[in-house]
This record gives C-alpha cells, sequence and structure tokens, in this order.
C-alpha cells in the first residue's frame, strides 16, 4: 500500500506506535518540540563533584558520557591510546595507554571515584585493569552487552537469566563475543565485590554511531518509495538511544549504585511496525511498505538482521525479549523514537560524516541488494 504522509497520520498503527513516542511531524528542533519526559530528570542537580576514569572515552558511547558528566560538574580523565580524537571539553585530562599490552602505567599514582570501562571486550583486559585500578578507585562501572544472555533460547530474559560463561561452541561468533562479555564480568565483580556496577545495553543507536546498522533505517525512509522490510509487523524489536543509555549510566554512578542491570528499550514492548511507521512519521516521504514476512525466505536470502529488528527464531528466539523493568526502576528514561531518528538522520547527513564514509556505508541492504530481494519476493 502505497502511503503519503496525510494517509500515514491516519493509521492505526501510527496513533499506537509513533505518537506513543512522541513524534510529530513538523518539528523543529526535537528536543523542545516534543514533550520529552527525560529532560526533567537530566536536568536535576548532580551530588557532590566525582573523579571519573573513562577507559576509551573516544568511541560511540564515551563522549556522550563525558560530556553529560562534565556537564554535571564532574571531573573527567580519559585513558586510551590517543589514536581517536573527539569532540570533548577542554578540561578533560588525558591519559595514554594502551589495553592491548597491559600498559597502565599513566594510571599510577592517581585516584578516582568512578571508573567506566567501556572499551573491554577481553576478559583479560579487564583482569588487568582492574587489578591496577582496585586500591584506587572506589567504584568499577563495566558496561556489557544483553549479549551475554545468548542463545537466547526463553522469553522474557531479566537480569537472573543465564550469562553463560563456558567455552562457546567453535565457529559462533555470537557466543564467542557473549561469553567473553560475561567473563569480563566476572572480572570486573571479582576485583571489585559490591562495587561494580555492570550495564547490559541492547542495540545502542543515534548520532555518532560508529557502525553503520541502525543509520539505514533513518536514510532510507527519508528517501521514500519501495522499501523491503524483512520481518513480520508484530515482530518486536529493541533498542537504546545512547544519550539515554550515558546519561543514566552517569547517574547511576552518582548514586553509587551497584548490581547487574540490563538496558533495553523502550519502555514497553514496541512492534517491528510501529518502529517503522514511527521513524516515517517524523520524515517528509512517501514509501510503500513491502514486508517479507516468510522468514525461510529471509534465511535463503541471508537477512537475519537489521538493526533493531532480528530474525527471532533458533538462538535468537527471546533476543528483543529483554525486560527493561529493573533499569526503569532505577530511573532509565527513553527520549521519543521521534528525537532519535531524527537526530541520526541529521547527524548522518553532516560533515561529522565523510561523505566517503556515507558513499561505502556497510549496509545489510545496499540499494543494489534492495532491488534484488524486491525481484524476488515477485518470483
Amino acid at each position: 500500500m502505497s502511503t503519503n504522509r496525510r494517509d500515514f497520520l491516519k493509521t492505526t498503527a501510527l496513533a499506537t506506535g509513533a505518537l506513543a513516542f512522541g513524534a510529530v511531524p513538523g518539528r523543529g528542533n526535537a528536543e523542545h518540540a516534543i514533550h520529552n519526559p527525560q529532560s526533567t530528570i537530566r536536568d536535576r542537580p548532580s551530588p557532590a563533584p566525582l573523579r571519573i576514569l573513562v577507559l576509551g572515552g573516544t568511541g560511540f558511547i564515551g563522549p556522550f558520557q563525558v560530556r553529560y558528566a562534565v556537564e554535571r560538574g564532574h571531573h573527567v580523565t580519559v585513558y586510551n591510546r590517543g589514536k581517536h580524537q573527539a569532540d570533548l571539553p577542554a578540561s578533560v585530562e588525558h591519559l595514554a595507554g594502551d589495553r592491548a599490552v597491559g600498559d597502565y602505567a599513566s594510571l599510577a599514582g592517581k585516584t578516582w571515584d568512578v571508573v567506566i570501562d567501556n572499551s573491554a571486550t577481553n576478559p583479560k583486559w579487564v583482569k588487568e585493569s582492574t587489578a591496577a585500578l582496585k586500591n584506587s578507585a572506589q567504584r568499577y562501572v563495566y558496561v556489557s552487552s544483553t549479549g551475554v544472555y545468548y542463545p537466547y533460547k526463553t522469553r522474557p530474559i531479566d537480569e537472573s537469566s543465564p550469562a553463560p560463561t563456558a567455552d562457546p561452541p567453535k565457529g559462533d561468533e555470537s557466543a564467542d563475543y557473549g561469553v567473553a562479555k560475561a567473563r569480563s564480568e566476572k572480572e570486573a565483580q571479582s576485583a571489585f565485590p559490591e562495587r561494580a556496577l555492570i550495564i547490559r545495553p541492547h542495540y545502542i543507536v543515534g548520532p555518532g554511531d560508529t557502525s553503520d546498522r541502525f543509520p539505514y533505517w533513518p536514510q532510507r525512509l527519508a528517501r521514500g518509495g519501495e522499501v523491503f522490510v524483512p520481518g513480520k509487523p508484530d515482530d518486536l524489536v529493541q533498542l537504546i538511544d545512547v544519550r539515554d543509555l550515558t546519561e543514566w549510566m552517569i547517574r547511576m554512578a552518582e548514586a553509587g549504585e551497584s548490581g547487574v542491570y540490563s538496558a533495553a528499550g523502550p519502555r514497553t514492548p514496541m512492534r517491528w511496525d510501529e518502529c517503522l511507521y514511527g521513524m516515517h512519521a517524523t520524515l517528509a516521504s512517501d514509501v510503500t511498505w513491502r514486508w517479507a514476512t516468510d522468514y525461510d525466505f529471509l534465511a535463503k536470502q541471508k537477512i537475519d538482521e537489521i538493526v533493531p529488528w532480528v530474525l527471532l527464531t533458533g538462538d535468537n528466539y527471546g533476543m528483543t525479549y529483554v525486560s527493561t523493568a529493573k533499569a526503569v526502576a532505577k530511573g532509565l528514561t527513553y527520549r521519543p523514537l521521534a528525537v532519535t531518528t531524527a537526530d541520526t538522520l541529521a547527524w548522518w547527513n553532516s560533515p561529522a560524516v565523510s561523505p566517503q564514509r556515507r558513499e561505502k556505508a556497510r549496509f545489510v541492504i545496499t540499494a543494489s541488494k534492495e532491488v534484488e530481494l524486491l525481484a524476488a519476493m515477485k518470483r
């Protein structure tokens, strides 16, 4: 069905999906044009200033953490190899070191209230960094992943669900990643008993994304036309805006929290069609939705994931059924999907993203691939 903007706004799916996230057409600056309960929480005064060490700090989530922490009056130090630049406040202290070779010399003789470990997917790195810091830091925040729950054999999933640490099957990259993260969690908890905060994010999206996963959808929907959509309309999807995640993490550190928390969104279950219609509601384009609901067809075409959608079969059966309850109870809030979509698209089309990256984007579905998929659907 061809959907123009006027017809689209009449659909029931929009009423239950996009508007639930605050999506409205013709908005100006998203943060101000849409009521955002996040703003009242994020602007609450911080407690006493903290000394925060960020391991990494120049990738996707680090700059948002650092800027928000400085905005709230904290003193922030970043430790990394110094090979990547990021737009960080002038007050940030920079220390050089390479975790790959166990170089933590620059950290010696200094103390911090909180360490935030963004950069470790290797348990050995976490073991070494916690050993170097356990007597000079009060709290260790480790950024893990909901990937620790893989294989996702059950629904729903929460923090009490198994996080396997046994040697994974050979050749299963998802298991390799999940086990590495789970083992890293154990290292942090062992070195900082009762003082480790483990955050397990789901798909992280938003401006500054260092992958080409979620940016596919805002730019593709903005172009309009026939849009190939893998999956069933009622498949559930989960994602979290990088700003919601990082700001909540800083507030959790301020509160001295510890324990394990899954960080998924939105607050309530979201269908795949609601997500797509919600994203499209912010864009002035006409689309024709072409749903490919046959899982066997998608598997044959090797389309099993295009963030935030994933083929919910086999080991991924429960992947998008991760509970948000525990994190929400500790103050995790969500900005509207409209804001995330519009801000991601604006960033993607800005000078911050090079023309070369846009031209050679690592999208799961390229323009030529989409033509092939649409043709295959009609055979």
